[in-house]
């Protein structure tokens, strides 16, 4: 007789004060109504979901998830039960079960458009592009005019390097809505492309929408830094300040600009302003060669505390300790020029079909030349080259990331912060060509927002009339930095074609300059950690 009660229901008339005190959004007497009734029917699937419906809506996110549970154990081929639950977890930061429970509901009920695009933001807030992207694709296939899975599909593309594709989501979800965000994420994946004009483009209609926009102004700004608009790249940053003085990455890319300019000292101003990435080490640079040797060691000892894993900061520690003679305590890579790793691409090398092919399509890509302060008589390209379309880039970063590995396992015993934060995926932050003509060179620098760098060379000089024309020099010293002494070692490669020459990016290097009639092609690139 008790187990027959206990399987018993509640009828529509015993459930429906629960229905209208919900309905009146009396949720506390719905709530209430609805715990009494569950000691009556502790088995009822409506009562645990109506309970559950009025504590949701009380924002009691824990307990509601609760009762979702009880009612799923009682019934669990509910899709609608498992979105709602989904969608609890995800108030409540619990993305990875919020994640099951979206599943769960698409596989219920596949045509549920909202669980698919929840379930490609939770992916997505755990920075799982790739699944991400597949479930944003699945809600725009049973939706085709869902604009915010359009654009967020534009943006988890775009997050796995696939610029291509990104643009082409990015238009198509401008096609369905015109909003100055979308043409914001348009205009930086254009520019990441190199497509520097079409990135103002698509910028200026973001400003169309919201001329107020600080973010898209600062970017307009690098685009024009990179077209070697100097001027009117610093009238639109000082536009961006002017709209949101604390913007970070107006104040440090005005605070670029004026690094490269050599006014270091309005540089340290708003370096210090941004906070915003390598901003202090930016900043000690500043102090540095601008003598302020002093207080340069007071924050050079400060920051090494509480950071182990910054290439600039190695630059700056080990020439310090060298230029004074002192102990270089900053274990990053102590003595850099032992990383060096001059190697081959075998694939470049002979008559190669594949070197035919990425000459033929440096001549005729569409990535737009970027002003480069350092270089002479020779033109560098602006996006990522590796992210390109054209095969023959796509095919070389494999072969790069082979040779990447051997040089990981070269030095995997190092007892070092750069061997063993070492980046364990080959991501390519950054990639570039570097064509120069007669009298050709680059001057002394290191790449600071990189961890390990690299250069594989397509053409090089012939004909030389000394030994280290087109070559590149490695050295602990560079980039004028004050010097006590000239006893910084170098290291120097005379690289063939097909050659690749990989060091850590603390590493100065410039390229000497080279007389031969025959141009000086090289790739490079960048890698560091997620």
């Amino acid at each position: 007789m008790k187990k027959n009660a206990q399987l018993r229901q509640p009828t529509q008339a015993e459930i429906q004060p629960i229905l209208n005190a919900l309905n009146a959004g009396q949720l506390g007497a719905a709530e209430a109504t609805a715990k009494k009734m569950l000691k009556q029917f502790p088995n009822a699937f409506v009562l645990h979901n109506l309970y559950g419906n009025a504590l949701a809506g009380q924002n009691k996110f824990k307990e509601a998830v609760d009762a979702f549970r009880k009612a799923l154990k009682i019934d669990p081929n509910i899709a609608e039960l498992h979105f709602n639950m989904g969608i609890l977890l995800t108030n409540l930061n619990r993305t990875e079960e919020a994640i099951q429970s979206y599943k769960k509901t698409v596989k219920l009920k596949p045509t549920l458009v909202d669980a698919h695009y929840n379930l490609a933001v939770a992916y997505q807030n755990l920075r799982e592009f790739g699944l991400a992207s597949r479930s944003y694709q699945q809600a725009v296939e049973l939706e085709p005019g869902f604009y915010e899975a359009m654009a967020n599909l534009g943006v988890v593309l775009q997050e796995q390097g696939l610029l291509t594709e990104a643009v082409d989501a990015y238009r198509r979800a401008l096609a369905i809505h015109s909003d100055a965000q979308t043409w914001f994420n348009l205009g930086t994946a254009l520019k990441n492309q190199g497509k520097l004009g079409e990135a103002i483009e698509a910028y200026n209609q973001a400003l169309d929408i919201n001329p107020d926009y600080a973010e898209v102004h600062s970017n307009i700004g690098e685009v024009l830094r990179e077209q070697g608009r100097y001027d009117e790249s610093v009238k639109a940053y000082q536009h961006a300040l002017k709209l949101d003085p604390e913007l970070p990455l107006a104040n440090y890319s005005l605070a670029v600009y004026l690094y490269d300019s050599g006014d270091l000292a309005g540089a340290l101003e708003h370096f210090q302003q941004s906070q915003y990435a390598d901003w202090q080490e930016r900043s000690l640079y500043c102090l540095y060669k601008t003598g302020q040797f002093e207080a340069f060691k007071q924050g050079l000892d400060e920051l090494k505390r509480s950071k182990d894993n910054s290439p600039f900061l190695a630059t700056l520690s080990g020439h310090y300790a060298e230029n004074f003679g002192v102990e270089n305590d900053y274990n990053f890579c102590k003595n850099p020029l032992d990383f060096v790793f001059h190697t081959e691409i075998p694939e470049l090398k002979g008559d190669s079909e594949l070197l035919k092919q990425l000459l033929h399509d440096i001549e005729t890509c569409d990535a737009e030349e970027k002003s480069q302060g350092r270089l002479y008589n020779g033109v560098q390209s602006s996006g990522n080259l590796f992210k390109r379309p054209e095969a023959s880039f796509r095919k070389l970063a494999e072969c790069v990331t082979q040779a990447v590995e051997r040089y990981r396992q070269t030095f995997a015993g190092e007892n070092c912060q750069f061997v063993k934060a070492f980046p364990r995926n080959t991501e390519f932050a950054s990639s570039w060509y570097v064509r120069m003509k007669t009298g050709g060179h680059l001057n002394s620098h290191i790449h600071e927002e990189g961890w390990v760098s690299g250069s594989l060379y397509l053409s090089v000089p012939k004909n030389k009339q000394h030994e280290h024309e087109g070559s590149i020099e490695l050295s602990t010293h560079g980039d004028e930095y004050p010097k006590k002494h000239d006893n910084f070692p170098t290291k120097t490669i005379a690289p063939e074609v097909g050659d690749l020459v990989m060091f850590p990016s603390s590493v100065f290097h410039r390229t000497i300059p080279f007389s031969s009639d025959n141009e000086r092609i090289c790739i490079a690139f960048d890698l560091k950690p997620a």
